[in-house]
């Protein structure tokens, strides 16, 4: 499809961008929409089959049950993911036309390859769904692995292109034209893919697994909380749990590469008005005259964590000129509320492993909760 939309915008005149924060505005609704189910994609496949293959291991048909109620959701999701996907596709070409026909021939291989993992997936996820009483255990369990594949390389092809976005390579750009072309080296020869691949797949994993964990959290405090339900909810937090303190360092490793290759993006994340050696780092705050105000201001902080030296120099956003500066607060805003998200995960994760763990229990699962009787699984 965005291949198409290349050829289609190649062939009419150059088009100016005379709405460009309306497009930027569409283009990132669509996204808070898309995004949490490409999360749901990429993860809850790989849940499912792992409740399946406790069932196949144990016998035990609480996991079937499971695997069986979570694959109904699966598909849900899906569907809805395959609209809303349809939807962003669309706006490529016709939000950014003179970007699409100038750069469609890079990254529209991306694109193309994250069709064919559509089509796969949708066709085993149809399988897998309509299979459980119509196919052997076994192979039944082998129809989902495809499920999952396709959602690791559906993924992986945007998160390609996005790189590429963030990282642009594999081209030459002469008289406004890309030339030389070369998709393979530019989706797959960025920099900028491995941070960004391993940054959305435990992404993926701790929104997926929180997510669905906080759905038998919410039937605990309605009374609800047998056998059945303490299983649906140890499954994704443990999966979580584990995710979400590695995903801390994944962040320094992102965050070190913006410093390195996007330094004006990393000043307009913090703030950084003035390029200063042993730079702070703000807490919270609201930038204004070229300052923060109202934050926290830890020294050294951001060079520390920029470069891992409390006395390198960063880049402020004085090193280019005023038109070519992001709007500062929406970044730095929109970046805190995610570390400030991601933190408070990663701490409510280490300290479940910690009570798993030491007391052989989930947290708070003691007392009446303890004491209530296990609730066989409905078909």
């Amino acid at each position: 499809m965005i291949a198409t939309a290349s050829i289609v915008a190649g062939t009419l005149a150059p088009v100016q961008q005379a709405y460009l924060l309306q497009a930027r505005q569409m283009q990132a609704l669509s996204f808070a929409v898309h995004i949490p189910l490409v999360c749901f994609g990429i993860a809850f496949p790989a849940m499912v089959l792992l409740a399946e293959w406790l069932y196949l291991r144990s016998g035990d048909p609480l996991y079937r049950t499971l695997a069986q109620r979570w694959s109904k959701v699966m598909i849900a999701l899906f569907a809805v993911g395959v609209i809303t996907g349809t939807i962003l596709s669309f706006e490529m070409g016709l939000l950014w036309p003179d970007f699409t026909a100038t750069f469609g021939s890079v990254f529209g291989l991306g694109f193309a390859l994250e069709g064919f993992s559509f089509f796969v997936e949708a066709i085993f996820i149809g399988i897998y769904v309509y299979g459980w009483d119509r196919l052997s255990p076994r192979a039944h369990f082998a129809s989902g692995i495809p499920v999952a594949i396709a959602g690791f390389t559906g993924s992986l092809m945007v998160i390609s292109v996005n790189a590429w976005m963030n990282h642009p390579s594999g081209f030459a750009l002469r008289d406004g034209k890309a030339v030389d072309v070369h998709p393979l080296a530019a989706l797959f020869g960025n920099s900028y893919l491995w941070h960004e691949l391993a940054h959305m797949y435990l992404a993926g994993y701790i929104v997926t697994g929180f997510l669905v964990a906080g759905a038998y959290a919410v039937g605990r405090l309605r009374g609800r909380f047998g056998r059945y339900e303490r299983t649906a909810l140890a499954i994704p937090l443990t999966i979580a749990a584990f995710a979400s303190p590695v995903q801390v360092l994944v962040g320094d490793w992102a965050a070190r590469e913006v410093a390195r290759t996007q330094p004006t993006k990393l000043a307009a994340i913090e703030g950084l008005a003035r390029t200063a050696s042993g730079a702070p780092l703000h807490l919270l705050g609201w930038y204004s005259d070229r300052q923060v105000k109202a934050g926290i201001a830890i020294p050294k902080a951001l060079s520390l964590l920029a470069f891992h030296d409390p006395g390198a120099t960063v880049q402020g956003l004085d090193a280019v000129p005023a038109a070519d500066r992001p709007p500062v607060n929406v970044v730095r805003v929109a970046f805190q509320t995610m570390v400030a998200i991601g933190t408070t995960l990663a701490l409510l994760g280490i300290a479940y492993m910690v009570v798993r763990i030491r007391r052989k229990r989930l947290p708070g699962s003691l007392g009446s909760i303890a004491r209530s009787p296990s609730r066989a699984p409905c078909r």
